[in-house]
């Protein structure tokens, strides 16, 4: 799926709880399927990870060139300071 298709799938699920015809939950998992679709089929220059271990870091799907700058991206999202001395254990795997 491109940028485009995701835009306009995410706009589809918009306008279906405008109208009234879902409700937030079932549009909530409508536009987290757009994106795992995306992250999935992702078609740039960086590859797609997903880091799988403990608390907050488990289950963080990253962007990114290479697999040390996964894991810096994954602790940022987590909002995990790369310099702190409680760093969860964790791997990263290309998707």
């Amino acid at each position: 799926m491109d940028r485009i298709s995701a835009v306009r799938n995410v706009e589809d699920a918009l306008r279906a709880f405008e109208d009234g015809d879902a409700d937030l939950t079932a549009t909530e998992r409508r536009v987290a399927a757009v994106l795992r679709t995306y992250a999935a089929e992702f078609d740039g220059d960086d590859d797609v990870f997903r880091a799988t271990g403990e608390g907050p870091v488990d289950g963080r799907v990253v962007v990114a060139p290479s697999e040390p700058a996964a894991r810096e991206r994954v602790l940022a999202a987590s909002g995990v300071a790369p310099e702190s001395d409680d760093i969860p254990e964790f791997d990263v795997e290309r998707m």
